[in-house]
């Protein structure tokens, strides 16, 4: 039975945008070894407040920096936005939902959220882009909804992020490695492709 790799991110993190091409090829690299699941962590997840300038300030800096860093393309419009709540729970909550209906494709799923929002500067904090995502990836309106509105995947949600806390997880991308009841930590924030392939090898070479 192959181990599991468990990465743990949120759509609306920088740096698990950043992170997308290395976790993309961990994955090709990795695909006859392990296999692959993801948990949300909830950023902000139930923030109410509206983005003030001073917190505009500190994204923008964390946003150059993922850009300079990894070469992620980023639109700054998103920064002319007026009364935004930076709300992480709905988009994680559609990772959940997609989870549960097209398991295969929640990777594909993941990385549509963070382009969308990151690059086309849409508003994935609402159901109608978060359902649009969906249908790119053959989930339908009509099925998407009403599991994302459901209470089982509102708890399913609110489930990963404590669960995650439990983990000892607190920063994000972050990967665990899963061995039946064993939890080993793999790494926590942004990796390179790497350093992360040297770190697995490690781990996964015969005792």
């Amino acid at each position: 039975m192959k181990k599991e790799l468990i990465y743990i991110g949120d759509p609306m993190c920088s740096w698990c945008w950043g992170f997308s091409p290395v976790w993309q090829e961990i994955r090709k690299q990795f695909q006859d070894h392990l296999a692959f699941s993801v948990m949300v962590g909830g950023l902000r997840s139930g923030i109410s407040e509206v983005l003030n300038e001073e917190l505009k300030q500190y994204i923008r800096g964390h946003w150059t920096e993922v850009n300079q860093m990894t070469g992620q393309p980023f639109s700054f419009d998103f920064f002319n936005r007026d009364n935004f709540i930076y709300n992480t729970e709905p988009a994680c909550r559609a990772i959940v939902t997609i989870r549960n209906l097209k398991p295969n494709l929640v990777f594909s799923y993941f990385e549509s959220l963070h382009y969308s929002f990151y690059v086309e500067n849409h508003d994935i904090t609402t159901t109608a882009v978060l359902s649009s995502n969906g249908e790119k990836i053959g989930v339908a309106n009509e099925t998407f909804q009403p599991m994302f509105n459901s209470q089982k995947i509102i708890d399913e949600t609110s489930s990963d992020f404590e669960t995650v806390k439990k983990m000892g997880v607190f920063g994000f991308p972050s990967l665990v490695l899963k061995e039946g009841e064993k939890i080993i930590p793999v790494s926590r924030g942004y990796q390179t492709l790497d350093a992360l392939s040297s770190r697995l090898k490690e781990l996964l070479a015969p005792v």
